[in-house]
């Protein structure tokens, strides 16, 4: 966040070396996109040290941890999180002077794999570097705690009650976050800009409230429409992903609605003004930049969203404002390419576009004054992440940040949210503190179930009653004074909520208050009344369709009618929509009937089939398939009574009941039991009966060619079926073997032992009980390693046994396989391997698919 806390780490590690002699090695884990800026600071500020990034491919990888890591020619490692979990075997080797972890909040999850991982190095010491050690509740800070000391924090519950205030003995509030300070104070050094860097300016921040343009409220007002019956409440078990899904479209619908497929004019598609007046934001935008770049000012914009910054690109290219972006896609070496090109002297890039996540960590954007957050993030922390990429030690002017919001719609519930949280951090980490006992949903991750629907709630009244929209110029100075006041009146709001009520706060009042009044005081019967007068919309037949893909498909999708001049609201209807997969088993004919229907479909709305997007070289080609796709249309006709009659038929000859999940249930069944095992596989299917498996199979190993990709569940199978014989195998050659001794777990002796090397092995002793534990528990059985490990623990053999009381379960079934190997080389002396051999009697067995697929090579 601009404080310097990558130069104080680096100045520490210096210290250590030349100081206290400490050579380390130390281990900085770090975002990806941070690694070149930590390198090139450790070459500018300790050029002794020899520090060593491990980044690239698996073998560049490979050769630097075997040229390099083994042999210990570092004295820091830079990693980023996904190469320290990757290559986790080897730095789990070295005994690690220091962890020193950046944007150390991305472990807040102690049931991360990240943090489980880091959990297993060793270590002497570790620190946290963090400008957010507190994003949502207390789970999150304790998880960090625990990392740097896990002997004191080691129970979360614990840790929680500790602090919990207890109401009944008067204790002040003051008192409790004393004592929470009074406990962090030894674990946490917080700096802050005003300390660091007098000379910074605080920054200005205003929430510039703006209402939606005329076809932004069309379209909020047709998702609110779309989901009547959640919208209004109706549906008490309304599930919350449905609830997050209208949420998500409501937003996007704030910022833009070219956002959706066919609200934008065309084809052909135009960049001009319609990108600005199609949304109020755009509108404020427009006007702001302009008056930006007169003043010489440069602009940061973040959104949430990478498609909206493709509108932002669209709208720069068109306002010949030059500009740069980062995004998630964004390559690491391009990322670093438009920070410098940015960030140069003299450079004539006025617009800076980013996604608030990929943009907003391990960034130095100074030579930017001016933020502008598009949108905001339910992590207010995101949020100032972001603001502090210009906000930070190396600015010199004045950094002024505004952050859209759309008035009286579900983004001032986002907001409101965020600013709650953001008034928890103010009062518990800024002071030093901690918090304790964060048991308020409100403070939860992630909002509930009611909260979404409040949410969504908030202005739909307004919505649907008023036709009020903020269509034209807008005055400037007028919009940002009703902002500043706003933006006052909010942060009073949360202001003079004290701790206790931040983690009881609800916003259930704004909710329900309309012009004036609070319907939530009325009678029940009143409400009720109210509610159905609330959004009266028209009539119209709803289908329940939870596919996540198809959600919106009929309310939004206006595709090319959008463009046609003659269609009208009584035009044709489409053809209802076929949702059918390869692994069902249609008959070719009926997608043939199908596609014949679109056509015909399209040539009655006078659909205009676009040029496909492509340079020059590939005009003519383009051009071909344009015409050729628009001949197909104008030459369709309607479905004979005939056609549609066999439509119908061939419809219900298909195998609709086994949708997706059931096929890849049924490949893994197959690949458990084997293909032939149609009874056991009928057990894992609660829902068909055995004659409906037995069906299915012989269809599907009769077809399976017509699926995509079918070779790899083709092999999947195979693989499953080479596992079950190899089992089988080592099964018998196990009890042959232990057959011949009386006393196996004293007389069995190994005639092919496994090689010896120079680390600690298992003894014969060791090895003897674990494949008489072996045999005890069955080579089949899904948990048998982690009873082995149990037996180990429980035998008085072992009791003071460290190296197998020690061994982990990978350990364990490691060796029980070697020995195996052992046994069944002893016990089949005539087999080359067990594999081949178990090969050989599968294809006995089994249908072979190689003949198969060469017969019918033959036959076409």
């Amino acid at each position: 966040m601009g404080l310097g806390k990558t130069l104080q780490t680096i100045s520490f590690l210096g210290y250590l070396r030349f100081i206290k002699h400490i050579n380390g090695p130390h281990i900085v884990i770090t975002p990806k996109s941070t690694l070149d800026n930590w390198a090139r600071e450790f070459n500018r500020w300790i050029p002794d040290m020899k520090v060593l990034v491990i980044q690239g491919d698996k073998d560049q990888r490979q050769e630097l941890l075997r040229e390099q890591v083994l042999t210990c020619k570092f004295d820091v490692i830079i990693a980023s999180y996904e190469i320290v979990i990757r290559e986790k075997s080897t730095f789990k080797k070295f005994d690690w002077e220091y962890i020193i972890i950046d944007e150390a909040h991305r472990i807040k999850n102690e049931e991360s794999l990240l943090s489980q991982i880091i959990r297993m190095f060793h270590s002497k010491n570790r620190l946290l570097i963090t400008g957010t050690p507190l994003q949502n509740n207390l789970r999150e800070l304790w998880a960090l705690l625990n990392f740097i000391l896990p002997d004191v924090f080691a129970d979360n519950e614990s840790f929680d009650e500790w602090f919990q205030s207890d109401e009944d003995k008067n204790d002040s509030e003051d008192t409790v976050v004393s004592q929470l300070h009074k406990v962090l104070k030894p674990f946490l050094l917080r700096r802050i800009k005003a300390d660091v860097e007098k000379s910074l300016l605080p920054k200005q921040e205003l929430n510039v409230y703006v209402k939606m343009s005329e076809m932004q409220r069309k379209w909020y007002q047709k998702i609110l429409e779309k989901d009547i019956d959640a919208v209004n409440g109706a549906n008490k078990k309304e599930s919350k992903t449905r609830l997050l899904n209208i949420v998500m479209q409501l937003r996007k619908c704030c910022n833009h609605p070219y956002l959706f497929e066919g609200a934008e004019p065309g084809p052909p598609y135009t960049t001009d003004e319609h990108l600005v007046y199609n949304s109020q934001k755009m509108i404020i935008l427009d006007q702001l930049l302009r008056k930006f770049q007169k003043e010489g000012s440069r602009v940061l914009i973040f959104s949430q969203m990478s498609r909206m910054l493709d509108i932002l690109e669209d709208y720069c290219f068109f306002r010949e404002f030059k500009y740069c972006r980062i995004d998630g896609q964004t390559e690491h070496a391009d990322r670093i390419n438009a920070i410098d090109e940015y960030n140069k002297p003299g450079s004539d890039r006025f617009v800076f576009l980013l996604t608030t996540r990929a943009g907003g960590l391990g960034i130095n954007l100074t030579s930017a004054d001016i933020v502008v957050l598009f949108d905001s993030d339910w992590n207010p922390q995101a949020d100032l992440q972001a603001m502090d990429r210009a906000h930070r030690i190396g600015q010199t002017k004045q950094v002024k940040v505004f952050r859209f919001v759309t008035e009286n719609a579900i983004e001032e519930k986002v907001l409101e949210r965020a600013t709650q949280k953001l008034r928890l951090d103010q009062l518990v980490i800024q002071q030093g503190r901690n918090t304790g006992g964060l048991d308020g949903q409100q403070s939860s991750k992630s909002a509930s179930k009611n909260e979404l629907l409040d949410m969504i709630q908030y202005g739909a009244a307004d919505m649907f009653a008023s036709s009020d929209s903020a269509n034209g110029e807008v005055d400037i100075e007028d919009l940002l004074k009703h902002s500043e006041s706003k933006t006052k009146e909010l942060t009073e709001k949360y202001a003079q909520l004290n701790l206790n009520a931040l983690q009881h706060f609800t916003n259930d009042e704004s909710v329900y208050e309309w012009n004036g009044e609070n319907f939530k005081k009325k009678e029940p019967t009143a409400i009720t009344n109210i509610g159905h007068a609330w959004i009266n919309p028209g009539k119209r037949e709803r289908k329940e369709n939870y596919s996540i893909d198809m959600y919106y498909k009929d309310v939004l999708n206006t595709g090319g009618r959008a463009a046609s001049s003659g269609a009208s609201k009584s035009g044709p209807r489409p053809p209802k929509q076929l949702i059918i997969y390869d692994h069902q088993f249609y008959p070719a004919k009926l997608l043939e009937l199908h596609e014949l229907e679109k056509n015909y479909y399209k040539k009655q709305i006078r659909y205009k089939v676009p040029l496909k997007a492509g340079d020059s070289s590939t005009l003519k080609e383009r051009e071909l398939e344009q015409k050729l796709e628009q001949e197909e249309i104008n030459n369709s006709r309607a479905l004979t009574e005939e056609e549609r009659a066999l439509k119908e038929d061939l419809l219900t000859q298909g195998y609709s009941n086994w949708n997706r999940r059931d096929f890849t249930h049924f490949i893994a069944v197959c690949t458990k039991y084997g293909r032939n095992s149609i009874p056991l596989i009928a057990t894992e299917f609660e829902d068909k009966s055995l004659e409906e498996v037995r069906e299915y199979a012989k269809a599907f190993w009769s077809n399976y060619e017509e699926i995509e990709g079918y070779e790899r569940y083709i092999s999947q199978i195979e693989a499953g079926e080479e596992k079950i014989l190899k089992i089988k195998l080592q099964k018998e050659a196990l009890r042959r073997k232990l057959s011949q001794y009386k006393y196996p777990l004293q007389e069995l002796v190994l005639k092919f032992p496994p090689a010896t090397t120079n680390k600690r092995i298992f003894s014969d002793e060791e090895d003897r009980f674990l494949l008489v534990q072996l045999y005890r528990y069955g080579l089949d059985t899904p948990d048998v390693y982690e009873r082995i490990k149990e037996a180990i623990r429980d035998s008085p053999l072992f009791q003071f046994d460290f190296f197998i009381q020690s061994r982990n379960t990978a350990e364990i079934a490691r060796r029980c396989q070697t020995l195996l190997g052992c046994v069944l080389k002893e016990i089949q002396p005539n087999s080359a391997n067990a594999n081949g051999s178990a090969t050989k009697r599968k294809k006995e067995d089994t249908p072979d698919v190689d003949s198969k697929k060469k017969k019918q090579q033959k036959k076409k």
